[in-house]
């Protein structure tokens, strides 16, 4: 479903993706593993289109997407949930909701069922409907921004560091609604963490970045036992 060939992405001319090469089958769950700084947001933000590759390409369903706009590429089915969620505070949860669904708005029968759907994974959403998105914690504002990537039906969904600020509790509830999007829906998805505990449990395998470079990848059992990896990430 999704495939990078020797990507290499540049910022202010300086080189932060160095020749990554990776492939996500359709129906996988996979993490991407790293520090702060490693360049997994830069990665998922060339994936999504935001940032275009130097050198390399990106194919989404054998379709090459690294010189597409955001909108094409979201309108072909990869989304992405952004780090720092980048909700729209002075709007309502509903119509932060209904921007999410800007590729289907043609069609109103989808889209309030896709909602109805958001809020079986997060009924407090639905509770707070009318509710100003800036007014909500910072677990609810996570909650509201992976709900309105969930609604124009994703096939890939690249979730950037959800747990990031969060508390232990919330931490884990985010963890479980990911993993239900991944089995119940069949959605395919790629996941970024700095929290390698959470998405080791819950992902089937993962790739592992250090300054820009893909430097281990595998099954998530076979992960959780390299030494590199808990001494890095899981503080064993």
């Amino acid at each position: 479903m999704l495939k990078l060939n020797q990507v290499h992405t540049n910022i202010g001319g300086m080189q932060i993706i160095q020749d990554i090469s990776l492939e996500i089958q359709k129906g996988e769950f996979v993490a991407l593993l790293g520090s702060n700084g490693s360049g997994k947001t830069t990665l998922f933000r060339t994936i999504a289109g935001v940032l275009k590759p130097k050198i390399g390409t990106v194919e989404f369903d054998h379709v090459g997407i690294h010189r597409l706009p955001v909108h094409k590429i979201v309108e072909l089915g990869l989304v992405l949930c952004p780090q720092g969620r980048q909700l729209f505070p002075e709007l309502s949860v509903e119509k932060n909701l209904i921007l999410g669904a800007y590729p289907l708005r043609s069609d109103k029968t989808r889209i309030r069922k896709n909602m109805d759907r958001v809020f079986e994974f997060f009924p407090i959403l639905k509770e707070r409907l009318h509710q100003h998105a800036g007014t909500f914690s910072g677990g609810e504002q996570q909650m509201l921004a992976i709900g309105r990537s969930l609604m124009s039906e994703p096939k890939l969904l690249l979730l950037d560091e959800p747990s990031v600020g969060l508390a232990p509790l919330i931490v884990k509830l985010i963890g479980e609604v990911i993993a239900s999007i991944s089995h119940e829906m069949k959605t395919t998805v790629f996941l970024s963490e700095q929290n390698a505990n959470m998405a080791l449990n819950i992902t089937q395998r993962g790739y592992v970045l250090e300054n820009g470079r893909c430097v281990l990848s595998g099954q998530c059992s076979d992960l959780k036992q390299d030494e590199k990896v808990r001494k890095a990430y899981i503080g064993a």
